[in-house]
């Protein structure tokens, strides 16, 4: 089973936990990437953000995940995964992307996880606009 969706409202994990339910399953692990105040680069420089961005070319997006998600279901032996990125402003403290596995043992469950984050931001378009203290704007995509 796979939960994926785009949205433009805040999320809360409390709503998607269901999606993982599996009497089965002994591991439900969540990710939640939220919006951060402070960066600090390779350098050291330390910058500060006031917001974050997202825009997608949604279906496109849509159709990465889903495949992301099967794939990370056959190949971490995962019984669910849920993907959600909100799109639109994310202010500080509040959730980018949501992301949970389910699986028989936690093992699976910890190794997919970090794997679903770095495919998603390497191979997914969608595209993050950083707002700094100062006024700036930043495009990032890896």
């Amino acid at each position: 089973m796979q939960t994926i969706q785009l949205v433009n409202q805040p999320i809360d994990p409390a709503k998607w936990a269901h999606c993982l339910h599996d009497i089965d399953t002994g591991s439900h692990l969540w990710f939640s990437g939220v919006t951060r105040r402070k960066t600090t680069d390779s350098s050291g420089q330390t910058t500060v953000t006031r917001t974050l961005h997202y825009e997608a070319y949604a279906e496109m997006a849509i159709e990465q995940l889903e495949r992301l998600a099967k794939d990370a279901r056959l190949r971490f032996e995962l019984s669910g995964v849920v993907i959600i990125h909100r799109l639109g402003e994310v202010p500080l403290g509040e959730a980018s992307v949501l992301v949970g596995c389910s699986s028989a043992h936690r093992k699976s469950s910890f190794e997919a996880v970090p794997w679903i984050m770095y495919r998603l931001k390497a191979d997914v378009p969608i595209w993050k606009r950083e707002t700094f203290e100062d006024s700036s704007t930043q495009w990032i995509h890896p």
